[in-house]
C-alpha cells in the first residue's frame, strides 16, 4: 500500500470518527428538561409511549415556522397511538433572543402547541443527538432506538405540495412493526446557533 492512499484512509477514518450524535440503531439517552409550562419532561415521564417524534426546532427560524402547523397536525394524529412529538428548542438564547423561553412560552400559548416545547438550556441535548438544523427530526421507538432521521416532509414552504410524508411514513412503518424506508433524509433548515 503506498503512502498517498494510507494518508487518504487515515483522513477518512477520522472524518468518520469526528462525526457526532445518534445513528440509525444508536439508543438515545432519556433527558430531563423544562417545558414551556414550567414543569421538567423527560421520555420516561410519557407512559404508555410506543415511540417518540423528537423535533429540534425554535421560534425563529422561518423553516421551523412553516411546520408548526403541520407539527400540531402529526402530534395530534399520532400521540394517541403512542407517538407524541416532543419538540427541543436548542439555540444559543444569547445568539438568538427570539427564542428565548418567554418567547418560547408566548409562541406556544399563540400556536396551542398540545405537545412539550423545550428549553435545551445549556445545549447539552442537541449535540448527542447531533442535530444541525431546525427542525430537524428523530424518530425513536419504545426503547428510545433511534429509527428515522431527517426532515419531517419534502416541502417545508408549503403543505399542500407535499409529494412524500418521510417522518409520518417512517411512524406508520414502525406501527406496522416493519422499519422506516427511507431511514434517514436531510434535514432542511436553519443551522442550529452556538457560540461554539
Amino acid at each position: 500500500m503506498n503512502k498517498f492512499f494510507i494518508g487518504v484512509m487515515l483522513l477518512i477514518g477520522g472524518m468518520l470518527s469526528a462525526q457526532s450524535g445518534y445513528n440509525i440503531g444508536d439508543t438515545a439517552a432519556d433527558f430531563s428538561l423544562k417545558n414551556v409550562d414550567g414543569e421538567m419532561v423527560s421520555l420516561s415521564s410519557y407512559e404508555g409511549a410506543k415511540g417518540y417524534v423528537i423535533v429540534f426546532t425554535c421560534n425563529h427560524c422561518p423553516y421551523a415556522v412553516m411546520y408548526e402547523d403541520r407539527l400540531v397536525e402529526l402530534h395530534n394524529k399520532y400521540a394517541v397511538q403512542g407517538y407524541p412529538v416532543v419538540a427541543l428548542m436548542p439555540n444559543d438564547t444569547e445568539l438568538k433572543p427570539d427564542d428565548s423561553f418567554e418567547n418560547m412560552q408566548l409562541r406556544a400559548k399563540e400556536k396551542q402547541f398540545p405537545f412539550a416545547y423545550l428549553l435545551d438550556e445549556g445545549q447539552k441535548v442537541y449535540p448527542l443527538f447531533g442535530a444541525t438544523k431546525t427542525p430537524h427530526v428523530y424518530l425513536l421507538d419504545q426503547d428510545r432506538v433511534v429509527r428515522y432521521i431527517g426532515a419531517i416532509d419534502d416541502s417545508p414552504r408549503a403543505a399542500a405540495e407535499v409529494e412524500e410524508r418521510f417522518l409520518e411514513d417512517a411512524i406508520q412503518a414502525l406501527l406496522a412493526g416493519e422499519m422506516p424506508d427511507p431511514a434517514v433524509t436531510k434535514a432542511i433548515g436553519c443551522s442550529i446557533k452556538s457560540k461554539s
